[in-house]
């Protein structure tokens, strides 16, 4: 195997020549699917408590959310929200959180060494989702419960009526079942850490009887099977491969988790981490063709992307408080609130270029999470809700990343780095609204000091002009939005762009996530 060559400060310094790509009408990856402009709400530190559920705070509503965030939840569209976990479902009893909320028991919470109320439980998780504008994507607790369990919150979210657990629902306020279609057969379960840890072949067995059982209750009901916590897991595809083997044909999806933060001061890796991400998806797209022809099925899985972001795991990024670690059993502790900068938010949009570029397969993907914990929207208790620096690409990847993925490939200047080798300064994709036949471009420059002429070809598709070239960049990369300066990075409009005989020609600026808009 050759060594990986190391960057040398001239093979970093040197001006990159133009980036270009042509875009084509006839050559298309996928439509998008909306869900993958999900997050994910688990009951981790103050994402629940105190971030979308405050009773008491000046903006609560009759049921405590706090309506600042649900305006901010909206703003951001999120299409689809994963609760109630995360490492927290698999030692979570769902029917805690059900009936008085006067009467729900206290428990530990050993996933992350933290004490639950319960005042926020499924009932109350499925009135905030009709509030934000979002579809609910219900995890089961299969690391210390099973099939009986996950048939019981089935029959009691979706049942209509008469039979016990649907007339329980009703009797706690919800007389309407809630049609939770989307349903994730436990979190991690490849994972040492997680409680209920099962070997593959374990888990596969698990997860195939109980997806079985739920099918007979509902054959419509879309389901997700575990798979890989991260493709640096010593089990990766094995793991993959075995669980497939014993499910393949009862599930529809199969999970992707994957964190990234920069290490040891290499930023030009980490502004590169989306390769790592598409190489990710391929891998598993592979696993699961693999099986699909080990077992002569016609069935394609697709992928449910269900965690991911940037998350400073080593605790090395400053947080939203500047508190250290919290006492052992505390009630909704500030946990994992890091402070998003521009560099991580550009990488951020990274990530999303990522998914979009596979949107052929990866049909759902869930941000984690989506208030105060590693999330785009922060809050404090009593007080103010703000957008941190990785609110900006995904809203408006959201908002504009609806419609078919194009299919980009790029020529254009590369440069070295020290975990992935030489990769492209420019990651872009298309998506064209087939409504309106307008295109939008996202495009990411990894140069940390060199701006990136851009030059793409877009004839075919009939547009006439730019109607917006908006930038996400600062000549502080470290810049952050705070408390006390909750707009200091917002995206600003670009200069100099133009669109002239079906070709769009722009300077990216150095480091800098963009979003060019034509018509």
């Amino acid at each position: 195997m050759n060594a990986v060559p190391q960057p040398s400060s001239a093979t970093l310094s040197a001006a990159p020549g133009t980036a270009r790509f042509t875009v084509d009408p006839a050559f298309t990856v996928s439509p998008v699917d909306p869900r993958l402009f999900g997050s994910f709400v688990e009951h981790l530190g103050r994402c629940v408590y105190t971030g979308i559920h405050e009773p008491g705070h000046p903006a609560a509503d009759e049921a405590g959310l706090r309506t600042d965030v649900l305006g901010l939840i909206r703003e951001l569209g999120v299409t689809v929200i994963r609760y109630p976990g995360g490492n927290f479902v698999s030692g979570h009893r769902w029917e805690d959180g059900t009936g008085p909320v006067a009467e729900r028991p206290r428990r530990l919470d050993l996933a992350w060494r933290s004490t639950e109320s319960n005042r926020f439980g499924i009932g109350e998780f499925m009135d905030f989702v009709r509030k934000a504008g979002s579809t609910p994507m219900m995890a089961l607790n299969l690391g210390t419960r099973g099939v009986a369990d996950a048939l019981a919150l089935q029959e009691y979210a979706n049942h209509p009526a008469g039979t016990e657990l649907s007339d329980r629902r009703a009797a706690h306020g919800d007389t309407e079942p809630y049609g939770i279609r989307l349903w994730c057969l436990g979190n991690e379960m490849d994972g040492p850490w997680q409680t209920g840890h099962k070997t593959a072949d374990e888990y596969g067995r698990l997860a195939a009887e109980t997806a079985r059982a739920m099918r007979q209750l509902d054959p419509d009901v879309e389901l997700v099977a575990c798979g890989s916590s991260s493709q640096e897991m010593e089990t990766f595809a094995a793991w993959e491969a075995t669980v497939l083997a014993h499910c393949h044909d009862l599930v529809d999806h199969i999970s992707l988790h994957a964190y990234y933060q920069e290490r040891d001061g290499d930023r030009d890796s980490f502004l590169a981490s989306a390769v790592d991400t598409e190489s990710f998806i391929e891998n598993v797209v592979a696993t699961c063709d693999h099986v699909a022809a080990r077992l002569k099925s016609d069935k394609r899985i697709t992928l449910s992307f269900d965690e991911w972001n940037v998350w400073y795991q080593d605790g090395s990024a400053p947080t939203l408080s500047g508190e250290g670690k919290p006492e052992d059993w505390a009630e909704a502790p500030r946990l994992l609130e890091d402070n998003y900068s521009v560099t991580d938010a550009v990488v951020f949009g990274s990530l999303l270029i990522a998914l979009l570029r596979h949107a052929d397969r990866v049909k759902v993907a869930c941000l984690a999470q989506l208030v105060n914990v590693i999330a785009p929207i922060a809050t404090e208790p009593g007080g103010p809700a703000w957008r941190q620096t990785t609110f900006h690409p995904f809203a408006q990847a959201s908002r504009y990343g609806r419609g078919t993925v194009l299919d980009v490939r790029v020529d254009g200047p590369r440069h070295t780095t020290r975990r992935f080798g030489e990769v492209d300064l420019l990651h872009a994709t298309a998506v064209r609204d087939e409504e309106t036949g307008a295109v939008t471009l996202f495009a990411v420059n990894r140069h940390q000091h060199d701006a990136l002429p851009l030059e793409v070809t877009l004839r075919a598709l009939g547009l006439g002009e730019v109607v917006e070239h908006g930038v996400l960049a600062d000549a502080d990369p470290d810049a952050r939005n705070t408390l006390a300066d909750p707009d200091r990075v917002t995206p600003h409009a670009a200069s100099g762009t133009t669109f002239t005989d079906g070709v769009l020609r722009a300077t990216l600026e150095p480091l800098s996530w963009n979003v060019i808009r034509l018509a």
